[in-house]
């Protein structure tokens, strides 16, 4: 059972480039696999890659490395870099740039989200003749000196990517040789509990402006006779050279617990210091350094080094090193009979990354703990005879190995050491069990984005390939992430998806809708009036969304108890055709469009205007606060009653403007206009007789118009008789100031205080016209408005 300090960290995304891996999947296959990716050249190769004939012919030239394959590309337009400042920039900057954006996608931490205070720790290999290359290309002086400086050397690179990814904690640059990126890692650890920062990214980058080029065997020297590290083996003879970036993403345990974060392993505690001059030479490795550094880490984690199941060594296989870090490591372990711990080392996959080399041994070890299987250690045959493995807990793990522990938690540790003494050391240990997400709605939307039209189409089809491999995820899970973590750029689509039978996925890679680029300045919600109601209106909403059931119940109880009239059956039963009655009709209208209201603002659509007609107006001012719920529904039902009781009528539609009508209205004694829907269409009530007399002088003027299935004349003089007994209504309840503007239907215009406070506003709004044409040109004053409309079918 594992035990928590407080102090511990949690990796909770990860990335990188590796000589024959482009992700991480790519990675943890060929460590399980046993894949050595190291390229050995034919000389023409190498003529080819400009190297000189006399280095190829020399029988100590070791025609081998292992290079990163496509690190000239890189999208520019995506990070905002013109062509010609990514074409200076230095590689390691360049892609670096790609597996910081990656982690953090990884992790599901959005730069943009400001909640996220987001540190970068990290360093890169120096890379001289890029700075003269660079100098070559900007020739021209395509791009200023200063900033060509700045763009092509990679000490500015922890700032610049903070400012073009927006992370807002500590940037910092770091350069301890091969110990780099695990130091970062330990930096960033200290950022996030020390609260400089709330999550924390850390790595390192090596790469050359160099694909095919090899390397002069030195004996005793770091680098190997033959192109192959074989660490810890008898025929050992140094590493190679490599190339990769190395990323992980950090954040407390507690918080990343709290927050629902997938944690892939946990940093119980970790160690840096210096050998100091306690050494034969200054790029000579201390036995006295690394056992401090590692006693350190394991005295921060609070863990018994039996409990340990693994180490990812630094693991150069030269001929001074291996034999000190493995006498360290058992000064630190002490003896056993039993050969527990796993030792190993990434380097014999593809060689010594050197500022990359400590996070991507964390990620071997942390991949190891996520997969319960530690992977072999290439080339290893015999032991180095100058190491003592007989007394220690270690052996090389040579193949694919199940982990598992009894009596501890899976643990790890993590060493890397750098030229000049500084020694790094992480322990590792297996993630927490991961509480389930709670069960979701049936439908989920899933929203993707992309900064073009193809890149949005292939974020569409990677998210189906997702979906339909990985048969346990969730998809509310999914749902969640895309809405909540991840950045929303401007080409954008929608899906919606059945979480049980996985309906709609077909459609994602469908991409015949039209795409948009929306940026809503403002968010209108919009309230139709009476005549859209029909029975069992929005019971799907109610049968699987809570918010919506809960609000819908409230309102339902509420009427029931304060009016002794149930409205259940008239909403839902298919039988009954009563909610076409007035009576009914607005009060289940208005509990429809106040529950689809709440459970978006739930959902984080909260809207900045409201609008609505005629009823309508009654939900727009009770989500803004001029009425609360129970005063909304006594004026709603005590409205519908009294209209309910006001003599028949007649609502025609006419399609013509407002300044065209009113004079015809006006011969008409008995005809009112009723509202004015746009500005090409206006309806008229009054008698049946009057505007049945009425459409037919319509039509022969030939203009179109078409009777409205109403029981009332509503807005007309008809409805006179009820006001005094309305305004009785009125005056029992409390008006309050509008916390979110709406626009008035008697004025066209957001409703002010001081006209909506008196009863006689809300006298007139239900006597007088509908000015709804003016209210919604005043409600979408600009472009950038998105209107939700609330009513029955929607």
């Amino acid at each position: 059972m594992a035990q928590y300090t407080g102090l511990e960290i949690a990796v909770i995304g990860m990335s990188g480039r590796f000589p024959g891996a482009e992700n991480i999947n790519d990675f943890w296959f060929n460590l399980k696999n046993g894949v050595e990716s190291v390229s050995f050249f034919t000389d023409e190769e190498l003529r080819e890659a400009g190297e000189d004939n006399a280095d190829i012919n020399d029988p100590s030239y070791v025609k081998a490395n292992a290079y990163v394959e496509n690190k000239e590309f890189f999208d520019a337009q995506f990070f905002n870099y013109r062509p010609d400042e990514a074409r200076i920039m230095d590689p390691q900057t360049r892609l670096f740039h790609q597996c910081v954006w990656e982690a953090l996608e990884d992790a599901g931490c959005n730069p943009e989200n400001e909640k996220h205070k987001i540190a970068l720790f990290a360093g890169s290999s120096a890379n001289i003749n890029w700075q003269v290359y660079s100098q070559l290309i900007n020739q021209k002086g395509l791009v200023d000196s200063f900033t060509a400086s700045q763009i092509s050397n990679p000490r500015f690179m922890s700032s610049r990517i903070s400012y073009c990814l927006n992370l807002r904690g500590p940037a910092v640059y770091l350069d301890t040789a091969c110990s780099t990126s695990l130091v970062a890692v330990h930096e960033a650890c200290k950022s996030l509990l020390t609260m400089d920062c709330n999550v924390a990214v850390a790595g390192g980058v090596t790469l050359t402006n160099k694909f095919k080029k090899g390397y002069k065997y030195q004996p005793g020297m770091i680098y190997s006779k033959d192109g192959h590290c074989r660490a810890f083996d008898a025929d050992a003879s140094g590493t190679i050279g490599g190339e990769g970036a190395a990323v992980v993403v950090l954040k407390t345990l507690k918080k990343a617990i709290a927050d629902g974060d997938h944690i892939y392993a946990v940093i119980k505690g970790s160690g840096v210091n210096n050998d100091g001059k306690q050494k034969v030479g200054y790029t000579a490795p201390s036995v006295d350094g690394q056992t401090e550094a590692i006693l350190r880490a394991q005295r921060w984690s609070k863990v018994e080094p039996a409990s340990i199941g693994m180490i990812e060594a630094h693991g150069t296989a030269t001929e001074l090193g291996d034999p000190i870090e493995i006498e360290a490591l058992n000064r630190t372990f002490g003896k056993s009979e039993k050969k527990y711990c796993a030792i190993g080392s990434v380097k014999s996959n593809f060689g010594h990354l050197d500022a990359a080399a400590g996070a991507a041994g964390l990620i071997k070890a942390v991949l190891a703990l996520k997969n319960r299987q530690i992977p072999p250690s290439l080339n290893y045959q015999s032991p180095n005879s100058k190491i003592d493995f007989d007394d220690s807990p270690f052996y090389v793990n040579t193949s694919l190995k199940d982990w598992a522990n009894e009596t501890y938690p899976l643990r790890a540790g993590v060493s890397s050491f750098g030229i000049g003494g500084t020694n790094a050391h992480v322990v590792l240990e297996e993630p927490p069990l991961r509480q389930e997400s709670s069960e979701s709605r049936n439908f989920q939307l899933l929203l993707v984005s992309g900064k073009t039209e193809n890149a949005l189409k292939r974020n569409i089809e990677n998210l189906s390939l997702f979906i339909q491999n990985e048969s346990s995820v969730k998809l509310a899970d999914v749902a969640y992430t895309l809405q909540n973590s991840r950045s929303h750029f401007e080409i954008r689509k929608a899906f919606v998806c059945n979480n049980n039978e996985y309906e709609g996925l077909n459609y994602l890679n469908d991409s015949s809708d039209e795409t948009k680029s929306i940026t809503p300045e403002k968010i209108v919600f919009m309230f139709s009036g009476q005549g859209s109601q029909y029975v069992g209106m929005c019971k799907e909403l109610y049968d699987n969304e809570n918010c919506f059931k809960e609000t819908v119940d409230y309102c339902l109880n509420f009427i029931k108890q304060k009016f002794s009239k149930d409205l259940k059956p008239i909403l839902f039963c298919v039988e009954n055709n009563d909610i076409n009655n007035t009576e009914y009709a607005q009060p289940t209208l208005f509990i429809i469009e106040y529950a689809l209201s709440k459970l978006l603002i739930k959902w984080g659509i909260v809207p900045h205007i409201l609008i609505g007609h005629s009823l309508g107006e009654y939900v727009a001012a009770c989500i803004s606060g001029v009425f609360t719920i129970n005063d909304a529904l006594t004026l709603v039902v005590k409205r519908g009653e009294l209209m309910q009781q006001m003599s028949p009528g007649t609502m025609l539609s006419i399609s013509i403007n407002e300044e065209n009508l009113l004079p015809l209205v006006g011969q008409y004694k008995d005809v009112s206009l009723a509202a004015v829907n746009s500005s090409e269409l206006c309806v008229a009530s009054g008698t049946d007789e009057a505007i049945n007399n009425f459409s037919t002088k319509l039509n022969e003027l030939e203009i179109q118009n078409r009777i409205l299935h109403t029981s009332h004349a509503f807005h007309s003089f008809m409805m006179e008789p009820m006001l005094e007994a309305y305004q009785s209504e009125l005056e029992k309840i409390k008006i309050n100031k509008p916390q979110i503007p709406f626009i008035s239907n008697v004025t066209g215009k957001e409703a002010s205080y001081e006209e909506i406070r008196l009863t006689s506003y809300w006298k007139n709004q239900l006597r007088h016209s509908v000015n709804f044409s003016r209210g919604s040109r005043s409600a979408a004053f600009s472009e950038n408005h998105m209107f939700f409309r609330g009513g029955a079918g929607q």
